[in-house]
């Protein structure tokens, strides 16, 4: 496989280079790409240095896959020229994911929807991703019928930018702001800018993302984000209604036996997820399941995984995973 890491010397970017490692994905030449003040740089990957290139260098080295994470504008322009070069993208920003005619894949959930014909597919946001890798087995059993989920996001979601700003207070040193606020010892009602309706595009993006991959509009889902002055990964409080009642230990079975999801939940031991443990790792951590007492066959839940590895760089590289698999590239 020849493929392009396109914002490869950013945090993601950077984080993607890793999971190709780590998991031996097949690359025979790598291609790091990024924009042009970063033309020229030297990327290591596997014991071997590469060039950074320019985007339309890129394309004319005709990848066969090329990871996109280098924001929305540059996926609009991009993605279309590396796909028309017969190159198949898998894009990490929102450019793509409520386009009716790109598929919207959490492997684990709708793989099996691709087919060779899609050469631009869609990574979820990451707050969505850990959230429906535990509604899916869910749905499927109970049938959902609303979603409330607040997120408590780090700051690394924002980036390079979020993360020296925190340091700078730390050590109590004016410097550039990520945030309209300070983000040491706070917490911001606010993940990226605000629609119409009064949400913020982070909040309507579980809303429409969630509907679109579990193929089901009549989910009713509403959100509140926000950002939290911590490194290690998203964490999220959720409130599901289900059509029909369960029992809470058939619940945690469910769970236990979903592939990539891992249930940390014993009230004697104090085990529950948390962002500290969750750093680093793939899977997505579950735990405080119980039921809600106000309200008919409701369940609270708190799910935790790092935003950077299954919330972005693995979950796109599991997409890529797939395609090898499955000879769709």
């Amino acid at each position: 496989m020849k493929v392009a890491v396109v914002g490869a010397t950013g945090m993601v970017g950077e984080v993607m280079l890793q999971v190709l490692a780590e998991r031996n994905f097949p690359v025979t030449e790598l291609i790091p790409v990024a924009s042009e003040k970063s033309v020229g740089k030297e990327i290591e990957f596997k014991g071997t240095k590469y060039k950074v290139v320019g985007m339309q260098t890129a394309v004319d080295m005709k990848a066969d896959i090329a990871l996109f994470s280098a924001g929305g504008e540059t996926s609009l322009e991009w993605a279309p020229k590396f796909a028309a070069a017969g190159t198949t993208v898998i894009d990490n920003s929102s450019a793509w994911r409520m386009d009716q005619t790109k598929k919207l894949i959490v492997p684990e959930i709708n793989a099996s929807e691709l087919t060779k014909d899609d050469k631009i597919i869609a990574n979820p946001n990451c707050s969505t991703i850990q959230m429906v890798m535990v509604l899916a087995p869910l749905h499927k059993k109970y049938n959902i019928k609303r979603v409330i989920v607040s997120t408590y996001q780090s700051i690394t979601g924002t980036g390079v930018k979020a993360v020296k700003q925190l340091e700078n207070e730390y050590a109590g040193i004016q410097g550039e702001m990520a945030y309209k606020y300070p983000i040491h010892r706070n917490a911001i009602p606010q993940c990226d800018s605000f629609e119409e309706n009064g949400y913020t595009k982070e909040e309507m993006k579980l809303v429409r993302e969630t509907q679109k991959i579990l193929s089901d509009k009549t989910i009713a889902v509403t959100a509140t984000a926000i950002r939290v002055p911590i490194v290690g990964g998203h964490s999220e409080a959720v409130n599901v209604e289900f059509s029909n009642d369960f029992n809470v230990s058939e619940v945690r079975e469910i769970l236990h036996h979903t592939d990539g999801v891992v249930v940390q939940d014993n009230n004697d031991t104090f085990t529950y997820p948390m962002p500290l443990y969750a750093q680093g790792k793939d899977e997505v951590f579950v735990g405080r399941i119980r039921r809600d007492e106000s309200q008919p066959n409701s369940l609270n839940m708190w799910i935790v995984s790092d935003n950077l590895r299954k919330g972005a760089a693995t979950n796109t590289i599991q997409i890529a995973e797939y395609l090898v698999a499955n000879k769709l590239v």
